[in-house]
């Protein structure tokens, strides 16, 4: 659609289940919470691990979201001839968006059976941790996420695939 003029370049739009979504604009503490996301990661993770922020990923044919961070083994020009598809870690950060990051990306990236999902919750200085991906019929896209775990500032987390590499929860909030 960009290509025939529906849309511009750089519109802010992703494709979620075969639906067009505009996205918010992002606001002071969300973008530095980007920015904290990006540094923690990176500075756990070391070589080998490809930290990207809003940059889309492909989930399958109708679904080509742009979470605000997305974790895959590999850097940069593993992924120059096409989008990353099963990321080790997707990170959305939520004030506004809290809801529909919780129940539609969240069921979004359950159906593409991706095991990790966190949200850095603004809203309540915390970051929640998804796991387990299971089929739900009553979630939007129809699967879910089996484990919630909500953690305060004071806490550690780490990703799935890469155990030992603790993440302060007070160092992803602004």
């Amino acid at each position: 659609m960009i290509d025939i003029g529906v849309f511009l370049p750089g519109e802010p739009l992703e494709l979620l289940g075969g639906e067009l979504i505009v996205s918010e604009p992002q606001g002071s503490a969300h973008y530095t919470a980007i920015g904290l996301v990006e540094d923690a990661l990176r500075s756990a993770l070391g070589p080998g691990w490809l930290v990207r922020s809003q940059g889309p990923i492909e989930l399958d044919d109708e679904s080509e979201p742009e979470p605000d961070i997305a974790v895959m083994r590999g850097d940069r020009r593993s992924y120059s001839h096409r989008h990353p598809s099963r990321p080790a870690l997707v990170l959305e950060v939520a004030e506004s968006s809290l809801a529909f990051d919780r129940e539609h990306k969240g069921s979004l990236y359950a159906r593409a059976r991706l095991d990790d999902y966190w949200i850095v919750n603004l809203v309540d200085r915390a970051v929640e941790i998804y796991r387990r991906p299971v089929p739900d019929t009553s979630a939007p896209f129809g699967s879910r996420y089996a484990s919630k775990e909500v953690l305060s500032a004071e806490s550690s987390v780490e990703l799935l695939e890469v155990p030992g590499a603790r993440i302060l929860v007070s160092d992803l909030l602004p």
